[in-house]
């Protein structure tokens, strides 16, 4: 049978896959659109797993949230390039999956990749990705939040989200703080999310230096418990100078607004990621050998 531009056309439209792609894959299957959509799916299966053991660093973040405000989703899923995860295909089934997973409150990863998909699973559309992209794609990470508060999103460009389930307070609130955690990186909302052993780590470290002042021993803790006071200021929420209003604390603010935060997720894309550092021009010859 002869294979037509009518009939790759066809296929193209059908799979978003390359033109020579398409015709290599109706050869073989001596026209038969079917077959060949099945070829080229098993293809990008083993495909994908060819690819899985590449480093992905790169990618988005992306953000569902409830019409009511008080359930949402964030998820992480990497590419190799920031070329590909800015793409129409890549941004589409992030945002699909962060759906999926406020619609479908998945427990954990496997779940996320069970997720349906418009009759196909999260993982076999990621793999269908990876076929049509050339590049390996993962799911890294995701939260789901609910509340009887209300919940504040803020995604800075596509590389960085942040949620803060709030109790109180209001919308324009829920905002500005997750604006501020994106901004400021609190690790946690107060002291007492503070490990103890961590606390303990600090306080003596600050003895240490302390000690060197020569100073008497009252001095010197009242010294460590001053650099404790800074240190927690710093790395907690409520203690860090908000960043539309340097002059009030988080905590200041908050109290002001009868509100508080119960918690807060913060993701950015790649972070504890080792990225290898590889020369360019070789990546664009390793892509264009179909490596």
């Amino acid at each position: 049978m002869a294979i037509t531009a009518s009939l790759v056309k066809q296929l193209r439209e059908r799979t978003g896959s390359g033109m020579m792609e398409c015709k290599k894959a109706l050869v073989a299957t001596g026209g038969d659109i079917e077959a060949a959509i099945e070829q080229m799916r098993k293809s990008g299966l083993a495909n994908a797993d060819k690819k899985a053991d590449r480093v992905a660093a790169e990618g988005q973040v992306a953000i569902a949230i409830s019409d009511d405000g008080k359930s949402a989703a964030m998820v992480e899923i990497n590419s190799e390039t920031d070329f590909v995860s800015k793409g129409d295909d890549f941004t589409g089934f992030a945002q699909t999956v962060a759906d999926k997973i406020l619609a479908d409150d998945p427990s954990d990863l496997d779940g996320v990749h069970a997720l349906d998909i418009d009759g196909e699973s999260a993982d076999d559309r990621r793999k269908a990705l990876i076929a049509k992209l050339g590049e390996n794609i993962q799911i890294r990470r995701f939260v789901r939040m609910s509340t009887s508060g209300s919940i504040g999103a803020y995604r800075h460009g596509e590389r960085i989200g942040v949620l803060v389930e709030l109790e109180g307070g209001s919308e324009e609130l829920g905002r500005d703080l997750a604006m501020h955690v994106a901004a400021s990186r609190p690790s946690c909302v107060d002291e007492s999310q503070v490990d103890q052993k961590t606390l303990e780590k600090e306080r003596d470290i600050f003895r240490a230096q302390a000690a060197e002042s020569g100073k008497p021993a009252e001095i010197v803790e009242k010294m460590v418990e001053g650099r404790l006071r800074k240190f927690l200021s710093e790395i907690t929420l409520v203690g860090q100078p908000f960043v539309k209003d340097p002059d009030l604390t988080v905590g200041q603010l908050l109290k002001k607004e009868s509100a508080s935060v119960v918690r807060f997720e913060r993701m950015e894309v790649g972070e504890g990621i080792e990225k290898e550092e590889d020369d360019f021009a070789a990546e664009v010859m390793a892509q264009a050998k179909g490596d």
